[in-house]
């Protein structure tokens, strides 16, 4: 039974794979992606309130859902207060790769650049930012689509934004994604000199992902912590999902097989189950067969290790060559290709191991 189970296993993963390397085809223009991808798409945006401006020089950044490599999490939409005078946020956003849909970091930059047409809301409504600007060194406020107390901020005006889109589709291309693609002026901020998203943000990140109640699975797309005033304080202040539409993720080994079958690093991978205790009835064998396994589950984790490894550092030498976006998703297609052979010659050694302790039977007396 142990070895039918694997071997369909391994079938299925091989066509997997092998589809997904003819359909790979580059995300949109924009952010680059960060090698992060999943074979579902997320949820779509939910409706909430937002949450007043803590203080002067506080930017926006819209909530997302993001991926722990087993399910999606909502990364509450909060303040930030900006790296730099003049820069502004340009949200993460999913885009549809042709065989996965894959995470497109955000930044930090003096202009706005493509975040996959997503209508996030409160000034994101699909390119550019309308929710204030920068004058002066100083950033002023549009009250119109910003919530902001004037007694506190008085640098505020009033413009008034029509023609917004009510989609609250969560990613770009593929089957009932946005259809939108970057501006010229979008390609260009692409180049602009970016700063990474800043510590307080990163905090944030972990603080949902460690948050059960922001998963999806948990909260069928609508977050009971949809934004909070500050960075990380999800305790007072923060504002609950009002609607959003019912989310259904696929059953859970859907999601394993899905993000095993779309992982572009190592890192991607859900842990493997591990096989079962030998129980062959012989002690002396139990224990050999154990210790073999062990063995050949620790030099697949090494090999794991080595790989991530290796590809960290040419997305180290990536950067500092300042390659091109094509040049950059090369080396992405090259990576999911390493990755899933990698995966696949685990998958055939852990059948072969499987086949060795299985219990040999002395063949029918005639």
């Amino acid at each position: 039974m142990i070895r039918s189970l694997v071997s369909v296993r391994l079938l299925m993963l091989a066509a997997v794979i092998a589809i997904g390397l003819l359909a790979v085809s580059p995300p949109s223009v924009g952010q680059v992606a960060v090698g992060i991808s999943v074979g579902f798409a997320p949820p779509e945006i939910p409706v909430y309130e937002q949450p007043i401006c803590p203080a002067d020089g506080y930017i926006w950044t819209p909530g997302y859902w993001a991926w722990d490599g087993d399910d999606y999490y909502w990364v509450p939409g909060t303040w930030i207060l900006a790296p730099e005078p003049g820069f502004f946020w340009t949200p993460p956003y999913w885009g549809w790769g042709g065989s996965a849909f894959f995470f497109h970091e955000g930044y930090w930059g003096p202009v706005v650049g493509f975040y996959g047409g997503i209508n996030y809301g409160f000034g994101y409504f699909g390119h550019g930012y309308e929710g204030g600007r920068w004058d002066g060194g100083h950033f002023f406020y549009n009250r119109a689509v910003t919530n902001v107390n004037v007694t506190v901020i008085h640098n505020v005006y009033n413009t008034r934004v029509t023609n917004i889109t009510e989609n609250r589709v969560s990613y770009n291309g593929g089957q009932g994604g946005i259809n939108a693609r970057a501006t010229a002026e979008e390609e260009n901020a692409a180049r602009e000199r970016h700063i990474a998203p800043v510590a307080a943000q990163t905090q944030h990140i972990q603080q949902a992902r460690a948050n059960q109640q922001l998963r999806a699975s948990v909260n069928h797309g609508r977050p009971p912590i949809a934004a909070t005033a500050r960075p990380g304080e999800f305790k007072g202040g923060v504002t609950p999902a009002t609607s959003a539409a019912r989310y259904t993720p696929p059953a859970r080994e859907g999601n394993a097989n899905a993000a095993r079958a779309a992982a572009v690093h190592p890192n991607d991978l859900p842990p493997h189950e591990h096989q079962p205790a030998p129980n062959t009835g012989n002690p002396k064998t139990d224990q050999k067969y154990q210790q073999q396994q062990e063995k050949l589950y620790a030099k697949q984790e090494q090999e794991h290790q080595k790989l991530q490894q290796q590809q960290e550092k040419e997305h180290q030498q990536q950067m500092k060559k300042n390659a091109s976006e094509a040049q950059k998703q090369q080396m992405e297609q090259r990576h999911q290709q390493q990755t899933q052979q990698m995966e696949q010659k685990h998958a055939q050694e852990t059948q072969h191991m499987v086949e060795h302790q299985q219990p040999h039977q002395a063949p029918p007396k005639h």
